[in-house]
């Protein structure tokens, strides 16, 4: 993953709206962030363990365990964002079952499904985490 510079920002870019939505963030927020960022851990322990083999368990696992909280968000967080991050997710998901399935799609289109998705939630959660800040100063329950 960090073989290139583009794995260096990707990461920081993760890291930054990690933590932003952990220090700025609603409940549901830092619920996102946390699971975004042990799945971001548990994916590079899983690659660099496994490698990149054609069926990767591991890294489809850990996607639907991050579905689930997603849709969970969406279940119980009077928000929007969780259900943007949730479809983007079921992206992800759909990659992995179509892998599973044998329907042979191009490995480049897969990865570049599993990182625009990734970067799809991490847009989502700012945009979350930005909208509940805001609304908690103009409430008057956080100051500037």
């Amino acid at each position: 993953m960090f073989n290139f510079i583009w794995g260096y920002v990707g990461a920081g870019g993760v890291l930054l709206v990690c933590l932003f939505a952990l220090t700025k963030g609603g409940r549901p927020e830092r619920i996102g962030a946390g699971t975004m960022l042990s799945a971001w851990f548990l994916s590079i322990l899983s690659q660099t363990f496994l490698g990149y083999a054609s069926v990767q368990w591991p890294m489809f696992l850990i996607d639907l365990a991050v579905l689930a909280v997603f849709v969970a968000l969406v279940w119980k967080a009077p928000r929007s964002w969780p259900v943007w991050a949730a479809a983007f997710q079921l992206l992800a998901v759909a990659s992995h079952v179509m892998v599973l399935l044998k329907l042979r799609p191009e490995i480049s289109a897969f990865y570049t499904v599993l990182n625009m998705a990734a970067y799809g939630i991490m847009i989502a959660i700012a945009f979350g985490t930005f909208i509940a800040w805001q609304e908690r100063r103009a409430v008057g329950l956080e100051e500037t």
